[in-house]
């Protein structure tokens, strides 16, 4: 029964289980090697179906001009409009709540300016901060549309903040699964590496959790179309700004084009593998003079580029146009649209269901004759020096050489939560194999701050039994086993201050011993330990020696530094900084400001013992609304602890001392350190509080938490 209400979801949704071919074809193509008189596919026919793709960047600006002229450009009406923004609202109001007053106003100008001769309903509206995303159907295809869902991620600072990311909707129409994703990636020309790295985030971190909690979650590629539109940032390489423009004048897009660092990245298969964009016969969509069509004037000069670019991925689709539209001059940018005509799948509904009741009683058949079986490519799997916040992975392959078509699972052993230890996921952890097929399968080991702290003491190993479970088959173990490398990330304040060397150079049981064998919650109780133990000869440093490094770097290096903390660094100089804080080695802090910046913060969020210990929260809610009081409750904190706090906020002190060139403010800092450490609202108050003292030298204002 499980596998023919398994066989019933697939054929009705036809999306791909994660690794495996689709099962409903993969089985019926078996079938009807056993069974000559199987019928053929003739229940299945396409719908061309016109599909209205559109971005803009609006610079922060409200609709000040109808869009009709963009959204109602085509002869006919479309199918379904799919309409992204980016920069909706550019404040901080915004930027920290995810609350606009622009959301309502764009919606509407969107909804006045839809083709005029159709009438539309909205079938979805996502946004993330300034992204957003509009998805309308013709109100006679409305009754075709099912399991709606959108999701958001952000890719800002640490990979989180959501001034730059993506917002995506998925549908099922008809018989297709269609996914639409809006996105703004990272800004600046020379950042094109940082922008292939945020499509790589946006694909691996996007994932729809649909409502048969029975079916693993979908990321984008797992859909029969996919549509990407947004202000993907690429930039015209190797030409100056007159080089440029002089091609434009000339009317020479193919030429320019050679230039683009988006197509050059298409062509090395670096980012969208699988996708195609039309031919560009339209002008740079960026920088204008807002209010004109002007190239842009100002101090900066920027060179124009297509920013603005629109793509797919299926098989069925051809475009009828793909344009910009130079008559809207709300935006610094222009926006851009594409028509295309898609190939959507229709069942027929009788000749499905005739051949669903033959399936199933073949299956039936076979489920009685045959037991399920596997073979596992290998039983073990070690990961090799395993580090915080690295991914390592290792794959299996699982080959069904049974009879039948069976049902796996990574099922929980036997008082344990879960199928596996936090640090250890499956992917995928259960799914459906036909007859002869095979699934790979990988083993993904990842560290995090709630996760190291035990590994760093040696408390837990990276070791671990997985069971795999096949539905009326026997169970299958496997062994996994690997080494950690101990991390100052995840490592206890009071730890670190005991620590005079990298802590990959001290042995373990050194380690373990300046916390008395096991984290312990009150870092008094901490300092009492190392106080008396007898193997701790020497005065513990005043603050860990790695904050220091890396704030010395950012006091000497970046403390100009514009957009610090809010733009965020390259993931592989943060495996180099974190490295070099764990051993030492290079001489030198390496990475850009910017890393430094990101490295920070994650050490301060990885503290299994915030700055602002969690015996003291109460009293921080209580008395987080007068100055004074907060100035007792800082007092109070730990020897290492305010030593600290005391130096990140007199680091403070110098950023906003320099706030004319690094344009940071009370606001920004506050909200970072509020995202950046496990204590929270509370840490946070406390340094709004610091902030506000250090700023403006009073303190006769309440500051909630």
């Amino acid at each position: 029964k499980s596998v023919q209400n398994l066989i019933y979801r697939e054929m009705q949704a036809d999306v791909l289980f994660p690794s495996i071919p689709s099962t409903f074809c993969f089985s019926w193509f078996t079938l009807s090697e056993r069974s000559p008189s199987c019928p053929d596919f003739s229940s299945l026919s396409l719908f061309s179906g016109s599909f209205f793709l559109a971005t803009y960047n609006v610079n922060g600006q409200p609709p000040k001009e109808s869009l009709a002229p963009w959204l109602s450009c085509s002869t006919s009406p479309p199918d379904v409009y799919c309409v992204g923004f980016q920069e909706l609202d550019l404040s901080k109001e915004a930027f920290f709540f995810n609350d606009t007053p622009r959301e309502p106003e764009w919606m509407r100008a969107v909804s006045e300016a839809l083709h005029p001769d159709a009438k539309y309903a909205l079938v979805k509206l996502v946004r993330l901060v300034g992204i957003m995303l509009l998805v309308y159907v013709k109100r006679e295809h409305a009754e075709f549309l099912s399991e709606v869902e959108a999701e958001t991620v952000g890719t800002g600072i640490m990979g989180r903040m959501g001034n730059k990311g993506a917002v995506a909707i998925r549908f099922h129409f008809h018989n297709s699964d269609v996914c639409v994703v809006n996105s703004h990636l990272a800004a600046h020309i020379e950042e094109y590496e940082r922008r292939n790295q945020d499509y790589r985030d946006i694909c691996s971190r996007l994932q729809f959790r649909l409502l048969d909690l029975s079916r693993p979650p979908l990321n984008i590629m797992k859909h029969n179309v996919v549509l990407w539109v947004g202000d993907l940032n690429y930039r015209i390489s190797d030409l100056d700004v007159d080089q440029v423009k002089e091609l434009i004048t000339k009317n020479d897009y193919e030429t320019l084009h050679n230039y683009d660092q988006l197509k050059r990245q298409l062509d090395e298969e670096a980012v969208f593998e699988g996708f195609i964009e039309g031919e560009i016969q339209f002008q740079p969509t960026y920088k204008y003079d807002t209010g004109s069509n002007d190239w842009d004037t100002s101090e900066k000069c920027r060179a124009p580029a297509w920013c603005d670019r629109i793509l797919w991925r299926g098989k069925n689709i051809t475009q009828s146009s793909y344009q910009s539209h130079m008559t809207l001059k709300t935006s610094d940018h222009k926006p851009v649209s594409s028509l295309l005509q898609i190939g959507i799948k229709v069942v027929n509904e009788e000749a499905y269901k005739k051949k669903f009741e033959e399936i199933v009683r073949t299956i039936d058949k076979m489920e009685n004759e045959c037991i399920p079986s596997v073979t596992l490519s290998r039983r073990e799997l070690h990961f090799q020096d395993v580090k915080y916040m690295e991914h390592h992975t290792e794959s299996l392959t699982l080959y069904n050489d049974g009879q039948v078509p069976c049902q796996f699972e990574f099922i929980k052993k036997l008082d344990e939560p879960t199928y596996s230890k936090p640090w250890l996921t499956a992917n995928p952890p259960k799914g459906f194999l036909a007859q002869g097929a095979e699934v790979d399968i990988d083993l993904e080991v990842f560290v995090n701050r709630a996760t190291a702290p035990d590994l760093n003491l040696g408390l837990e190993q990276i070791e671990d039994i997985l069971v795999l479970h096949l539905e009326r088959g026997k169970d299958y173990f496997l062994s996994v086993s690997g080494n950690y490398l101990s991390s100052c990330y995840g490592t206890p304040i009071t730890t670190l201050c005991q620590l005079r060397e990298p802590i990959r150079d001290m042995p373990l049981p050194t380690v373990r011993a300046l916390v008395g064998g096991r984290l312990v919650s009150h870092c008094d109780q901490t300092i009492a330990s190392i106080q008396e133990n007898p193997e701790v000869g020497e005065k513990p440093l005043g603050i860990p020696k790695e904050i220091w490094m890396m704030v010395d770097h950012l006091f000497r290096n970046a403390i100009k530094q514009e957009d610090l903390f809010q733009q965020p660094g390259l993931r592989s100089e943060f495996q180099e900084i974190r490295d070099y804080l764990d051993t030492g080695v290079p001489d030198s802090l390496p990475g850009s400001n910017h890393s430094v910046a990101e490295a920070l913060l994650l050490f301060l969020e990885s503290l299994p013992e915030p700055v602002v210990p969690y015996s003291l929260y109460q009293q921080c809610l209580d008395c987080c609304s007068s100055p004074m009081l907060c100035k007792k409750v800082i007092s109070k904190l730990p020897q290492c602890h305010k030593n600290v706090f005391d130096y990140l906020a007199a680091f403070l002190r110098e950023l906003l001392k320099n706030s004319e060139h690094n344009h940071l403010d009370v606001n920004i800092l506050g909200e970072n350190g509020r995202n950046s450490t496990a204590a929270g609202q509370n840490l946070y108050s406390l340094y709004r509080l610091f902030c506000e003292r250090l700023q403006f030298r009073t303190a006769k204002r309440s500051y909630l938490s």
